[in-house]
């Protein structure tokens, strides 16, 4: 019996100018940042670093608004196979793992200082003449006493977990629960279980927000925990800023998906977009978990 094949189609969009603007975006965005650093650091006051940034940043939004709408409106018009859409799952899930791997590294670098460097500069093992330099430097984590403090003060005090850090943590965990109740809307047909849970986790994660930039502003005006703090400044800021910025990516699709979602979108069989950032806010969930065991109630 001769065996039949089935083929399916594979939608090619045409030539498209959009990720060249992406690419400028990102250009713009980046290099805001690094001059916004680099002024902070030199002590200068300029707004030309805030100003690139900015402009990055409109580019870069407007470029994924009109990116996705394509997207969205391709879907729609069913150009898209059932190898299309494992193509966007494939996708998904590559993007997740690499940002899996940029938070792996950052821990990594986290426990590598925590774990031998503090020590070694302390002295301790067949380092050199660490202890020589720095004589009145004693290892400990949280690094509080810098081994120079003309030029790296130290912080005041460490960050407790058990105030602003735990209320995150509950705002964080809780968003996990409502977005899990919006998908189940979605598979239920109940399209007003979906468009209140979802309501409710974006407003769980603006609030999430809040929280850390008065975080942030009480570690600044109150602990001396900046990022001219020695290492324990800087790697509390890059891995919870960082996490910051993931927060807020994902608090922007969840925003996107709440107006999809209020104009009709989504069915039982058709909600990946949906469930993408379903994925990533989950994602986003586990590794602050993290962050707060091994950065603030272990620090």
């Amino acid at each position: 019996m001769a065996s039949e094949e089935i083929y399916e189609s594979y939608y090619v969009p045409h030539n498209s100018k959009l990720p060249i603007f992406a690419s400028l975006g990102i250009f713009l965005t980046v290099f805001g940042i690094g001059n916004i650093l680099n002024d902070a650091k030199a002590g200068l006051d300029s707004d030309f670093g805030t100003i690139v940034f900015l402009l990055g940043s409109l580019v870069m939004g407007g470029t994924l608004f009109a990116w996705f709408s394509k997207v969205i409106e391709e879907n729609h018009a069913g150009k898209y196979s059932n190898q299309m859409s494992r193509s966007y799952v494939w996708g998904m899930s590559w993007f997740i793992f690499s940002e899996v791997m940029f938070f792996f590294a950052f821990f990594g670098a986290l426990f590598y200082i925590r774990i031998y460097v503090v020590d070694w500069i302390g002295g301790v093992g067949d380092r050199g003449p660490s202890d020589m330099l720095w004589p009145e430097y004693s290892p400990e984590w949280p690094l509080l006493n810098t081994p120079d403090p003309s030029r790296f003060p130290g912080a005041n005090e460490v960050m407790s977990p058990w105030g602003l850090p735990l209320i995150n943590t509950m705002l964080l965990v809780s968003s996990s629960f409502t977005v899990t109740f919006a998908h189940h809307g979605i598979k239920e047909g109940d399209r007003a279980k979906l468009t209140q849970w979802l309501a409710l986790t974006v407003a769980l994660g603006v609030t999430f927000l809040f929280v850390q930039a008065y975080e942030y502003y009480h570690a600044y005006t109150e602990l001396g925990l900046t990022l001219n703090a020695g290492i324990y400044g800087t790697t509390f800021f890059m891995l919870t800023g960082f996490h910051g910025a993931h927060v807020t990516l994902g608090t922007f699709m969840l925003m996107v998906m709440l107006g999809r979602s209020l104009k009709g979108h989504f069915s039982h069989d058709d909600c990946f977009g949906f469930e993408a950032a379903v994925w990533y806010w989950h994602f986003v969930d586990v590794v602050w978990l993290a962050l707060f065991v091994f950065v603030y109630v272990l620090s």
